[in-house]
């Protein structure tokens, strides 16, 4: 996997163009996302902070797998991020206005801590990104910090989810399966390629 970074933007206005089918990465503050983006890149790319909510600008990163190139869309982390009001009020609006209108995305990937799947606010974000989700996009969950957890934990967890994945950015367990599953969504039968 060949991964370039190409951009930091404040909204879809000083986005990159479009050329590429994107996978857009949204997270919680504090879900690992950073850890995440470092362990599915195989490269320090993202830098972790013990600051939840360090992101505050989309980025845009190229990733080559398998001879096949999309565009990887790391967003801000939603929830405590200790900025001002009306930043986080300019960000809902950026964020929105990206993930309703930017075409080319054709994969959201939520990440959800495994130790609390069933936060209110990862509910809402669930929601809402079905509110809008057209027919040429999924949504894929994944849940991180697997390695918190007691086998019987992570068993009902898959039982309640079984269509998620479930990784530890710290053991790297789960993220070939994920990049697997990118490319099985992106690129598998009876899709156009782009």
């Amino acid at each position: 996997m060949k991964v370039k970074f190409l951009k930091s933007a404040q909204s879809i206005k000083d986005a990159i163009e479009p050329n590429f089918t994107e996978v857009a990465l949204l997270g919680r503050s504090n879900v690992g996302k950073s850890s995440f983006l470092n362990a599915f890149t195989n490269q320090k790319i993202a830098k972790v902070s013990s600051t939840p909510g360090k992101t505050k600008l989309i980025n845009f990163f190229e990733i080559e797998d398998e001879g096949r190139k999309y565009v990887l869309v790391d967003l801000p982390g939603f929830g405590y991020a200790k900025v001002s009001k009306s930043m986080i009020k300019e960000w809902g609006k950026n964020l929105d206005e990206f993930l309703r209108n930017r075409f080319n995305t054709k994969l959201f990937i939520h990440l959800r801590d495994a130790r609390h799947p069933d936060l209110e606010i990862d509910n809402m974000v669930d929601d809402y990104l079905k509110s809008f989700l057209r027919k040429d996009q999924q949504i894929l969950t994944v849940f991180t910090k697997i390695d918190k957890l007691k086998q019987s934990e992570l068993a009902k967890l898959k039982k309640a989810y079984p269509d998620a994945l479930f990784i530890s950015n710290l053991k790297k367990r789960g993220i070939d399966e994920v990049r697997r599953k990118i490319n099985e969504i992106l690129w598998g039968e009876g899709s156009e390629d782009s």
